[in-house]
């Protein structure tokens, strides 16, 4: 993983390339000031100013041979939304795409855009040999230089969740998510606790059922961490960590598993909020619960039709056992409301009728606390990680009866699959517990500047500036 911290320095007038801020508002009158050899290029390349274009122009005029402070081979134009105030993705498009160098805004401040900076400059590389690269492109800055701890701790966060779900199941078993959490855990002086194979069998029987046909190689285990004072307000964060997602006897087609190394994408977002929890010392006691399995098939596997007990002591029938999710976090969600926690974050990617209802790039959000919900949406509003609440709709609880056990884990028929997934989990979470639930799809199919597809974290950035505003540092 690059080293985001060398992407941003401080403006200490060292030589650097500028960067002129335009939206279509402003580019005329822009375009007026300039020679006739600009204007000639801007034409030519067809350069109005849209939001994510970019143009290379060459310097034009004499530079004052006592400032220091200009690289004059070229400058660059970029078109913007609002020239005035920079949204997350505005440099997106720069980063990573202009020749390295050194580079400072003129006229604009970056204190809003420095995540959209940084992380384009990120690329999955652990599978293939690239050729030789150019280097980083470097951006100074000054009034924002409060800013840039956060944007790195963003950018790293988010780089981790990509990684994550991009690695293959192979080498993304449950024993590299344990291992994942474990150095977490040493690096931030956190307490760590593994219950792995058959001991879950007790005490976490939906966890130990979904895993067990996976039991010799990729044996199923509940991974904990605890971190912070021991009277801080406690929250509680919960990622669902299917590692590979078969379907179990309910095979998936082998399209529909083309891209089950994703099924890990929930925990993923939940060690990524933890990381950026405890990095920023947020004064909460934080307990992170990532139930780790492999939804395969053996002679050991889940049946349609067998009935589970849980922790809470709920009995489930299986009604689909590509519906496993829900049972591993069922266990965790139950454990994490144990502890009489404020508030519990899960994240999950839980159905496909979350996608069909809102596509790839909107999370679904479930939430049972209005203030809470309606913070985590104008969270999202503004670090552009968009959210859109669905509804606990009571009413459908009924379609996950079961004539043999207290509940099934699946409804009849395609109809509201999300919200039918949503009121399962909530049957395991305390009533009074303000609890959000994350249906988030944890992958880009197409790319978009500072985005490429594969892994992407999906309601990330805008649960951590909910929990900033909520928990804010001393």
């Amino acid at each position: 993983m690059i080293d985001f911290n060398t992407l941003i320095e401080a403006d200490k007038g060292q030589a650097a390339r500028t960067i002129h801020i335009l939206d279509v508002h402003v580019f005329e009158d822009w375009l007026k000031d300039q020679s006739d050899a600009v204007r000639s290029i801007v034409k030519a390349y067809k350069f109005s100013a849209n939001p994510e274009s970019y143009l290379i122009l060459p310097t034009t005029g004499k530079k004052d041979k006592d400032d220091k402070s200009l690289q004059d081979d070229f400058a660059v134009v970029a078109g913007v939304k609002n020239h005035k105030k920079l949204d997350p993705w505005a440099l997106a498009k720069l980063a990573g795409r202009l020749p390295e160098g050194k580079y400072r805004l003129a006229g604009a401040s970056a204190k809003d855009a420095l995540f959209g900076w940084l992380i384009p400059q990120h690329e999955f590389t652990q599978y293939k040999d690239l050729p030789d690269q150019q280097g980083p492109s470097i951006l100074l800055v000054k009034d924002e230089i409060g800013q840039v701890d956060e944007a790195v701790r963003q950018a790293a966060a988010t780089a981790l969740v990509r990684d994550m779900v991009n690695t293959p199941a192979a080498d993304m078993g449950p024993n590299k998510i344990e291992d994942i959490v474990e150095k977490l855990a040493d690096a931030n002086n956190a307490e760590c606790k593994v219950t792995r194979g058959d001991t879950l069998a007790e005490n976490f029987p939906m966890i130990h059922g979904v895993g067990k046909a996976a039991m010799r190689d990729h044996a199923p285990r509940l991974i904990e961490l605890k971190w912070g004072k021991q009277d801080a307000p406690k929250i509680a964060i919960v990622g669902k960590g299917v590692t590979f997602d078969s379907g179990g006897l309910s095979m998936k087609s082998p399209a529909g598993m083309l891209i089950m190394k994703k099924d890990m994408g929930g925990a993923a977002h939940a060690i990524a909020l933890a990381k950026l929890i405890m990095e920023a010392k947020l004064p909460v006691r934080l307990h992170l619960l990532v139930p780790a399995v492999e939804n395969s098939v053996d002679g050991h596997a889940l049946r349609p039709g067998d009935v589970l007990n849980s922790r809470k002591g709920l009995t489930v029938e299986i009604g689909n056992t590509d519906a496993e999710g829900r049972l591993v976090l069922g266990d965790a969600l139950t454990l994490a409301g144990e502890e009489e926690p404020e508030l519990i974050l899960d994240f999950a990617t839980l159905t496909g009728a979350a996608r069909v209802a809102l596509g790839p790039d909107l999370p679904a959000l479930f939430c049972n606390d209005d203030d809470m919900a309606a913070g985590l949406i104008d969270a999202g509003d503004l670090e552009d990680d968009p959210l859109w609440r669905m509804p606990l709709w009571s009413r459908y609880e009924y379609r996950l009866k079961s004539p043999i056990a207290d509940t099934n884990n699946v409804a009849v028929g395609a109809f509201a699959g999300c919200i039918t997934a949503a009121l399962f989990l909530k049957k395991f979470v305390p009533k009074k517990t303000p609890w959000a639930h994350f249906d988030t799809y944890a992958w880009r199919p197409a790319s978009k500047a500072g985005r490429p597809k594969g892994g992407e974290a999906l309601g990330l950035r805008a649960s951590w500036r909910y929990l900033k505003s909520r928990y804010p540092s001393q």
